[in-house]
């Protein structure tokens, strides 16, 4: 492929638009960059915090720790930090430089302050309204369909900046062309990819998920799925799903390591790169190698992704999963039908799990993707593949993908709903 061609420039445009560090889940990451951006406006320490969120961002935020607030969960948490103590101008790593002074303040603060969330009813998925408020003075932000898209800045009833969020994230103005994503371009982008054009995006991946997965495995977070993974084997395959999971536990528990996210989804940018690179390792391949399969895995969680949304019912790790699958199949020496089959396979075995919400058991739901992603390619190498016609596969990998996309995206509208509804009844039994 050409460097001056139009789609090796849109796919290194993507890249840099995608491959960013987040501290944190991104849904209170983005909530706490809403509210510090709202403080900001406001120009002194709101005494009232209103917080208006789709039903997506209430789930993801409900359970997850939120880094540097002393192990504090919730979307009161989020807005609260944001406004003590959130840097405005740092987007997903708004908390990133949060002193001690700062967490000690935050208990007291949340209980002088008063906090209302309510439900926003949105056409947008991922849509939030931070209000704040001291006297009779107000600043009112709100992000939209990405987890840094302000389309609103207002202060005391004059707009100070607006844009009309789309219905559909791939409305926005001045993106990349996510539609010129395929298999056969992603496979022949990254094995002609110019490194220095991407080699920055890439090191940075490797290192910090690399880290926050040492981290993982090294101290106790959530349900610690990663080292439950290596008490049972120690092999590569193993291996790959527990580095994944580590990272996970500790990123779902409140550790303030920064991950390399992927389609807006640090769980996303765990899985499409921990196991190719322990992978990578095993194989012994050159560093060359691991970045284009690297690449391969990127682009493909983001073309599997692209058509169901940032937030759905349907669990991103899947995608992921299947870019892993086709980033380790590279590793040995698979080529673009190779790579088309693991994925076909891999989203037929695991597509439908639900995502219902940001917490420990997301790192296990990793580990399961990752599985399948390794297995649709360990079913291809043994002459085994799901044809179409076998539920929603269908002949052609681009028209399968368009398939579960449309199931994440169509299909499980009405999922995300029930979901919704039994995580905030108040009806678990919290065990």
């Amino acid at each position: 492929m050409k460097a001056d061609s139009t789609i090796y420039q849109t796919y290194v445009k993507i890249l840099e638009r995608e491959l960013i560090c987040a501290e944190g889940c991104t849904e209170p990451i983005a909530l706490a960059y809403c509210a510090a951006k709202a403080r900001s406006v406001l120009g002194k320490l709101p005494d009232r915090i209103k917080v208006e969120a789709s039903g997506n961002i209430i789930k993801n935020v409900k359970s997850v720790v939120v880094p540097n607030t002393g192990g504090r969960c919730g979307i009161p948490t989020a807005a609260a930090i944001g406004v003590l103590g959130g840097d405005e101008n740092a987007e997903l790593q708004v908390i990133s430089d949060i002193t001690a002074e700062t967490i000690e303040k935050l208990g007291p603060y949340m209980e002088q302050t008063e906090i209302e969330v309510s439900l926003l009813e949105s056409e947008n998925l991922l849509d939030m309204i931070v209000t704040v408020s001291c006297g009779g003075e107000y600043a009112k932000v709100r992000i939209a369909n990405e987890h840094t898209n302000i389309v609103l800045i207002e202060h005391d009833h004059s707009v100070i900046f607006e844009k009309t969020p789309a219905a559909d994230e791939g409305e926005e103005e001045d993106l990349p062309d996510y539609d010129l994503l395929t298999v056969k371009d992603i496979y022949d982008f990254a094995c002609t990819c110019n490194i220095d054009d991407v080699k920055e995006l890439l090191d940075c991946q490797i290192e910090k998920n690399t880290a926050i997965s040492d981290e993982g495995l090294r101290h106790d977070y959530g349900a610690n799925i990663g080292k439950v993974l290596l008490s049972i084997n120690n092999d590569v395959r193993t291996r790959a799903k527990a580095r994944a999971a580590a990272g996970s536990d500790a990123r779902m528990n409140g550790c303030a390591l920064p991950v390399v996210i992927c389609s807006g989804s640090g769980n996303q940018g765990l899985t499409a790169s921990l196991p190719v690179i322990e992978y990578a390792k095993e194989l012994k391949v050159s560093q060359e190698k691991l970045y284009r399969a690297l690449l391969i895995s990127n682009l493909t969680t983001l073309h599997a992704k692209s058509g169901i949304g940032r937030l759905s019912a349907y669990c991103g790790a899947i995608s992921a999963g299947a870019g892993a699958g086709a980033g380790i199949t590279y590793l040995y020496g698979g080529n673009e039908k190779d790579i088309s089959h693991t994925i076909v396979n891999a989203l037929a075995i695991s597509s439908g799990i639900v995502c219902d919400g940001a917490k420990s058991s997301c790192a296990a739901k990793i580990a399961t993707a990752v599985e399948t992603g390794i297995f649709g390619y360990d079913m291809y190498r043994n002459g085994q593949q799901f044809y179409g016609g076998d539920g929603l596969v269908v002949k052609g990998v681009e028209n399968s993908i368009a398939n579960f996309a449309r199931l994440g995206r169509v299909g499980m509208r009405e999922t995300d709903h029930e979901i919704l509804l039994m995580m905030t009844s108040g009806n678990g039994t919290g065990e």
